[in-house]
């Protein structure tokens, strides 16, 4: 009985292992450090400038405070071509054809959409990027990747800074803030 017992306790441990190495292998952690912070901080950035185009009504987006400033579609869509724009420092090409969303792309939906495609690619140009310290030139500066993730995230917060103005301007609080 004994001998059984010792050969049960033996093959019990093997045969776990056995289960588990045929088991496929957890998934990748999430990334640490600066691109941890950096998707945490696009993931906020995006979701509000995201439900704040989605709560605007439709006949808001042609809005503008002035005759020469833009209106809340070119905003949204100064805001897309950025994300295109500045993918290309991380060696990213923008989508073909890159046309001059501002002034072609003013419905609530489709800016809405267009909006959407540009974070996609954004984040895909984000999760590529390896080296962080791999040295670019950006607007006749010298920077290094982080350094272009970093002016994405300024550029984001400016505008949604602004999105947030031109809503209240028209009696719309931000959803997050009801």
């Amino acid at each position: 009985m004994k001998a059984r017992i010792a050969l049960l306790a033996t093959l019990v441990p093997i045969f776990a292992f056995a289960q588990n190495a045929s088991r496929p292998a957890p998934p990748v952690p999430p990334r640490t450090g600066f691109h941890a912070e950096f998707f945490a901080n696009l993931d906020e950035v995006q979701d509000k400038i995201m439900e704040l185009a989605e709560g605007t009504p439709a006949d808001k987006f042609a809005w503008r405070p002035a005759n020469d400033v833009r209106s809340i579609a070119e905003v949204y869509m100064h805001v897309a071509g950025g994300n295109y724009f500045l993918s290309t420092y991380l060696g990213v090409p923008a989508p073909k054809p890159h046309r001059d969303l501002e002034k072609t792309v003013t419905k609530k939906a489709d800016v809405i959409a267009e909006l959407q495609r540009s974070f996609n690619h954004l984040r895909a140009a984000a999760a590529k990027t390896k080296d962080l310290e791999k040295k670019v030139k950006l607007f006749d500066d010298t920077t290094t990747h982080r350094g272009v993730l970093v002016t994405v995230l300024s550029h984001l917060h400016e505008h949604l800074g602004q999105s947030i103005a031109y809503a209240r301007m028209n009696g719309i609080a931000p959803p997050w803030s009801r």
